[in-house]
């Protein structure tokens, strides 16, 4: 898989190029020009209140741009907001995208995505105050801003993760560019009950680094759909079984103690949830959506519908009725959202043009769209769907499943300021950056176990959009 010899996303759904031409990107995905009025409308939450500008919603991505601390150093260093980091969330900010969730800020400094996660476990070094300013750019232009609080569980590479602990202790098999993943240790009872106040802890902090709420990190394979999930969680007690409430426990008591240690009625709570595994066993349809029930009933404001696993990919295209309404997800959330009163349903993972995302929201499939590799390409695209000046984002032709790794160059590129991204339209970018990524790759492994970089290949662009135009 790290060869990246597999086809491009463009390839996986029927649709037409058009030529952009300058710095506008050399190809974009061709679509009608047609009222987009539905993703301006603005979007009340329904218990917290709080009111987003439209319905867009950056998803959560790894960028990877915090401080990380030397050898020399504490790991009590690491996850500290950098210039490029708070860089980043300005350029998002001034996109006027309605909800802005930061992705994958970490609980503990010892259990960690990546180097160069955000972490919050603290406020050991005023780090609040430096998240703080990162809010602030965020919201200055009338965005709310929320944090992904996540913890990796089994899924955290060996080298930053040496002790791992999970649901059960079944071991993620699979290694890339020199990275594996160590057993896990399972949880005890009370270690569960120090975990939920960890995540209270975390959200009390987002509090007072300015964020307006916190979405729970259930999906993706973290740990705590390893909790969900019967292929991770093998435990007899209270937090396992063929039984969900059991599975689900650990994810209504993060939501309480969230509740409880905010204390602050108009504090957003969202939760990040899969759809569907993409692997035999995994967490079912059916699953989800009493899931999604119960988190109506535990005053849950939003539910973002994603998928897939580190097993199980799933941001491509698997079935022939989806590739045509660009979301990956879009069938599962027209069963959900009927089922559901008050919570709002949003769906990340696909949508590439406005006239798909705007026949969403109009049909009732969602409430909202998610949006994230295209953000990274594109930081202002959602400003710029609602002003009219582009129909679709530009096309991507690096090779899958390569194209979450690009997305992290594109990302830094942003954070470092550079004035153009790289066009992932143009055939001589993608290969500069299949070059870049095979000659960082080998010179992690030369390295290991010593972990000193994101892991995103660094490249500045040749052929690139300018977006800051």
């Amino acid at each position: 898989m790290a060869a990246g010899t597999g086809p491009p996303e463009s390839k996986a759904y029927p649709h037409e190029s058009v030529a952009s031409g300058g710095n506008d990107g050399n190809l974009g995905i061709k679509a009608p020009k047609l009222d987009v009025s539905a993703l301006a409308e603005p979007i009340t939450l329904p218990f917290s209140g709080r009111t987003a500008r439209n319905r867009f919603l950056k998803a959560p991505m790894t960028e990877r741009l915090c401080h990380w601390n030397q050898e020399d150093e504490d790991t009590k260093a690491r996850g500290y907001p950098s210039e490029e980091y708070t860089r980043l969330y300005e350029r998002w900010g001034e996109g006027e995208i309605g909800i802005i969730v930061a992705g994958n800020l970490m609980l503990r400094y010892d259990a960690v995505e990546a180097f160069g996660n955000p972490i919050l476990q603290d406020d050991h070094d005023n780090r609040t105050q430096a998240f703080r300013k990162v809010a602030e750019v965020a919201k200055k232009h009338g965005s709310l801003f929320i944090a992904q609080l996540s913890h990796p569980g089994r899924q955290g590479g060996a080298a930053l993760n040496p002790n791992p602990v999970s649901a059960s202790d079944v071991q993620l098999k699979i290694e890339w560019a020199g990275n594996k993943f160590n057993k896990p240790r399972a949880l005890s009872v009370p270690e569960i009950k120090e975990m939920v106040k960890l995540w209270g802890e975390t959200a009390y902090l987002c509090q007072q680094s300015g964020f307006d709420g916190v979405q729970v990190h259930c999906a993706h394979g973290y740990l705590l759909a390893q909790f969900l999930s019967l292929t991770t969680n093998k435990r007899t007690d209270e937090y396992g079984g063929a039984n969900l409430t059991n599975r689900s426990r650990i994810i209504f008591e993060i939501i309480d103690e969230i509740k409880q240690r905010v204390n602050d009625p108009n504090f957003i709570i969202c939760v990040e949830i899969n759809s569907v595994e993409f692997q035999p066993g995994g967490q079912t349809p059916d699953d989800c959506k009493n899931l999604c029930l119960k988190l109506e009933e535990a005053g849950v404001d939003l539910i973002d519908l994603s998928g897939g696993t580190f097993e199980g990919r799933a941001f491509e295209h698997k079935k022939a009725s989806t590739r045509a309404r660009e979301s990956y997800f879009i069938e599962f959330a027209e069963m959900i959202r009927p089922l559901l009163k008050q919570t709002k349903v949003y769906v990340t993972g696909g949508f590439r043009t406005a006239a798909g995302m705007s026949a969403a929201i109009s049909s009732g499939a969602c409430d909202g769209v998610g949006l994230g590799r295209p953000l990274s390409a594109e930081p202002y695209l959602c400003k710029e769907i609602l002003e009219g000046r582009v129909t679709g984002a530009i096309e991507n032709f690096v090779p899958l499943p390569l194209n979450t790794q690009a997305t992290g160059t594109q990302l830094q590129q942003v954070g470092m300021g550079d004035r153009l991204v790289s066009d992932w339209s143009d055939e001589g970018e993608v290969q500069r950056w299949v070059e870049a990524n095979e000659k960082e790759t080998a010179r992690k492994i030369g390295v290991l176990p010593k972990v000193d970089s994101s892991g995103f290949p660094p490249l500045k662009a040749e052929v690139g959009f300018e977006y800051l135009r």
